[in-house]
């Protein structure tokens, strides 16, 4: 009988792994080439900027063969680009208007982006319920405390939206970049025209010049259409292009530098931090006086004087000098998060399992690596969450001085700088969305951090105190 039942469990719990399995390939499928195109995108910038690589060849058709592949949730499969023929509007999604069929493309993006979420928790459940050895870990205790932090989970959404932002720039924005920026007088349009009750073609760069957004008097605001029937969700900038198109791409520029620069700054400072823990005497008083000569550098003249220096090197040409970007900040900013995990890391050192794999004759990168990162890797992600939302605003902070990444590639800061002498204006959107913005995803990556130190440590200061499972801690 026991046998019986064992294997009706075995069954069920089979059965509940296919299902689980078969969910996540039709996720897979209804957006791989929207996750294709996000990386190969990333890599073509990248390998395109190197000394040597041309432009034509293996590059483009990978390219092109990652934008060919069918996506569900497209601006091909739903459309918002038509115009309006006199009676209805024509070449948009079931005929509906502009806004409304790019607010349902909108919305069934983020309603993928949370269904794919929810569908990495339920395997984490099934994991945990049916196949890991033991019934209980700390980890189980950390995600408890996490799933009733509301600080916390307030960051974790504002930046879960904020990277699906930027995963799916391209079927997000209202019209694509080609037509918004790069190429406008490359593009035609068809609209409207009500003197002449019928439908006229114009190129795109011509409609922006009629679209420009520089006022009272010439202003297309959030939420309006323009002469052309082009619909703007944040309105025109003043130029006439899209802000929202804007500043999708933007997000992705703004996170691909931030996780660079993170990543390698959290490499830097776990590495000499374990290296100093270690070894301890005059290695650890080298890197104390290291990191005090790097810190004692006013950054912001340091970030501007290195951004002028390299601007003309091959290196501030990958990703529009997003790559160099990274470097900067890494190089600049490790000190402050191995400060914050060089003590953790001394402890850890000091500890019997230490001594005892020292015994057995391990080597010190062994030690290191298998017996001490484990313990330290909390700390990388409370800190690196905390320095990820200060990268972001560095990077505006040095877009809206012209520096950092080159134009005409879009970068939140720099549409702050573009709109700066409309604010007491009826185009006050230009500067005063994306300064919201900014805010908005710094304070989330703040949150989210210290949503991830009250999880972890629960004896810390915010952990301890009432407001913080209420939403304090900020």
């Amino acid at each position: 009988m026991a046998v019986r039942t064992s294997h009706v469990t075995d069954t069920l719990t089979d059965g509940r792994t296919a299902v689980w399995a078969a969910v996540g390939v039709f996720l897979f499928v209804l957006e791989a080439g929207a996750l294709a195109n996000f990386v190969v995108s990333l890599t073509v910038d990248g390998l395109l900027a190197l000394p040597g690589v041309d432009s034509i060849g293996f590059l483009t058709s990978l390219e092109n063969a990652a934008q060919s592949i069918p996506t569900l949730l497209s601006r091909e499969t739903i459309p918002n680009g038509g115009y309006y023929n006199g009676s209805g509007y024509e070449g948009t999604f079931l005929g509906l208007s502009p806004a409304m069929a790019w607010a349902l493309r909108a919305t069934l993006i983020y309603l993928y982006a949370f269904a794919a979420f929810g569908w990495a928790v339920w395997g984490l459940r099934i994991y945990r319920q049916e196949y890991r050895a033991a019934d209980w870990t700390p980890r189980d205790d950390m995600l408890d405390r996490f799933r009733g932090h509301k600080w916390g989970i307030f960051g974790l959404v504002i930046v879960f939206m904020f990277v699906t932002m930027a995963v799916f720039a391209p079927a997000l924005g209202p019209t694509t970049v080609d037509q918004n920026m790069r190429n406008t007088y490359g593009n035609e349009i068809s609209y409207w025209d009500s003197d002449t009750n019928s439908v006229e073609t114009i190129v795109v760069g011509q409609a922006n010049l009629n679209s420009l957004s520089q006022g009272n008097d010439r202003n297309i605001g959030p939420w309006q259409y323009d002469d052309f029937g082009r619909f703007h969700p944040f309105g025109t900038m003043q130029d006439g292009s899209d802000l929202f198109t804007f500043l999708v791409v933007g997000s992705r520029i703004s996170l691909v530098i931030g996780v660079l620069s993170v990543a390698l700054s959290a490499s830097i400072a776990a590495s000499l931090a374990l290296t100093s823990a270690y070894y301890k005497g005059r290695v650890d008083l080298s890197m104390v006086l290291i990191s005090d000569a790097v810190m004692a550098m006013p950054q912001l003249l340091l970030l501007i004087m290195l951004t002028t220096v390299l601007k003309e090197t091959w290196v501030s040409e990958v990703y529009s000098g997003g790559f160099l970007l990274a470097l900067i900040f890494a190089f600049t900013g490790w000190t402050y998060m191995w400060r914050s995990i060089r003590g953790p890391a001394l402890q850890i050192a000091e500890r019997e399992w230490i001594d005892a794999a020292r015994s057995f004759g391990q080597t010190p990168i062994t030690i290191m690596r298998k017996h001490m990162l484990p313990y330290v890797t909390g700390y990388l992600l409370i800190y690196g969450s905390m320095t990820l939302g200060g990268a972001i605003i560095s990077i505006a902070g040095l877009s809206y001085l012209g520096l950092g990444v080159q134009p005409p590639t879009p970068e939140w800061g720099r549409a702050v700088n573009l709109g700066q002498d409309y604010v007491r204006t009826g185009s006050w959107h230009i500067s005063l969305i994306p300064g919201i913005l900014i805010t908005l995803v710094v304070t989330g990556f703040n949150a989210l951090g210290d949503g991830i130190r009250d999880a972890i440590d629960p004896q810390s200061d915010s952990a301890g105190s009432e407001t913080a499972g209420a939403g304090g801690g900020a």
